[in-house]
């Protein structure tokens, strides 16, 4: 992908498995994402709020970005993936994608989500800020 090329960015509730599942893959994300569990997959799509997606706008409407979204759209949206394909990884589609999914939730949503240690720096340069006092429970499979 070239910069020349315009981006849209939507709301896309009826992103493919297919689309998702070699996103992931391609992005990186596919290592710590059940890429090989259909059902999952369709599950993840299913239950999100809100999916957006970034799209080269050309003919086949290439996808180049992801950023699946668990929210109430009233006080926190837990941004679960956020995949970006190789080809368009520097070109600003990951904060184009932060940008969109901002302005669809709004000033009173905050944005939460967790990152892999690769992506650290990026979110920091996006303006995201650390949480120091946060707790989960891991998955058990």
């Amino acid at each position: 992908m070239t910069e020349h090329r315009r981006v849209i960015y939507a709301r896309e509730p009826g992103l493919t498995i297919f689309e998702f599942r070699r996103l992931l893959v391609e992005s990186g994300l596919g290592s710590t994402r059940p890429v090989g569990d259909e059902p999952r997959l369709a599950a993840m799509l299913t239950a999100a709020d809100m999916i957006l997606t970034a799209r080269v706008d050309e003919p086949g409407n290439a996808l180049v970005g992801v950023a699946r979204c668990i929210t109430d759209f009233a006080w926190c949206c837990y941004l679960s993936e956020l995949a970006i394909a190789p080809s368009a990884q520097g070109l600003g589609i990951g904060k184009g994608l932060l940008d969109e999914a901002r302005r669809q939730l709004g000033p009173a949503v905050t944005l939460i989500l967790i990152s892999v240690p690769e992506a650290v720096g990026f979110y920091e340069r996006a303006g995201m800020a650390r949480v120091p006092h946060t707790f989960w429970y891991r998955r058990e499979h």
